[in-house]
């Protein structure tokens, strides 16, 4: 038995977001390998059917990117699944855009999905790791990951990239990582790199009432990070104003 994840955010809001990729993927391999409908357990969506032989646990955690590690440890610890058999499919700007790399264990690159998952299993699960590329500034990280896949994005290679991913995903569940990832690469072309070697495709600005409703906890993925800070940053200025006021208010000034 395997216990294949796809992370990402829970709901309508965040469906197409680069950051929402491994739900993507799930969806594409639930549709290509007959899954029935996904139902609600372990704080996620499951689904259950056999890939070349093999029966597997398709889960879409449902607690946020941060707090995926709730999700899949339950599902673990029930079916008594250990961590070689788990596969964890995630959004990585530290790829380009369509490149894909299979790996076992390894850190997490301030993603706090693997890091939650880390947290209750350890890191020796298996990560299929799905380049989105990143946007050349670490401040843009936040609004580059929750946006949407542009259209041209879309039809170029994120369509044919889960369409290969999902068609696939039996070598991989077989136990045959370099395989998966050879035929991967042969079923889809990731675009060109820019001259400077990194794709970055462009920044648009994000709504704050889509900034702000981000809040899936504290300890949150690295998408929001920046604005956590700008938080903290905010509210000690605010302490320090009403400090400063106390003190002009108490000697009489």
């Amino acid at each position: 038995m395997r216990l294949l994840v796809g992370l990402g955010n829970p709901g309508a809001r965040y469906a197409r977001n680069r950051h929402n990729i491994g739900f993507m993927a799930a969806d594409a391999i639930a549709r290509r390998h007959g899954f029935p409908g996904f139902r609600s357990r372990f704080k996620g969506e499951l689904a259950d059917a056999p890939i070349g032989g093999e029966r597997v646990l398709l889960l879409k955690p449902q607690t946020y990117m941060n707090d995926s590690g709730e999700s899949v440890g339950d599902a673990a610890r029930f079916f008594k699944i250990l961590s070689d058999d788990i596969i964890v499919i995630h959004d990585e700007i530290d790829l380009r855009p369509g490149k894909l790399r299979v790996k076992r264990g390894g850190g997490n690159a301030g993603h706090n999905g693997l890091r939650s998952i880390d947290a209750c299993l350890g890191p020796d699960y298996w990560r299929v790791r799905i380049g989105v590329g990143h946007p050349g500034i670490k401040e843009l990280v936040q609004p580059y990951v929750l946006q949407n896949f542009p259209d041209e994005e879309r039809t170029l290679w994120v369509e044919p990239l889960l369409a290969a991913v999902a068609e696939t995903i039996p070598l991989l569940v077989s136990g045959a990582p370099d395989a998966f990832m050879s035929e991967v690469a042969r079923r889809s072309t990731p675009p060109k790199e820019e001259s400077g070697g990194r794709s970055r495709p462009a920044v648009k600005a994000i709504p704050k009432r889509v900034l702000t409703s981000h809040r899936h906890s504290m300890a949150a993925c690295y998408a929001c990070e920046p604005a956590r800070k700008h938080r903290q940053l905010a509210l000690s200025g605010a302490i320090s104003n009403l400090i400063g006021t106390w003190v002009i208010f108490s000697s009489g000034a």
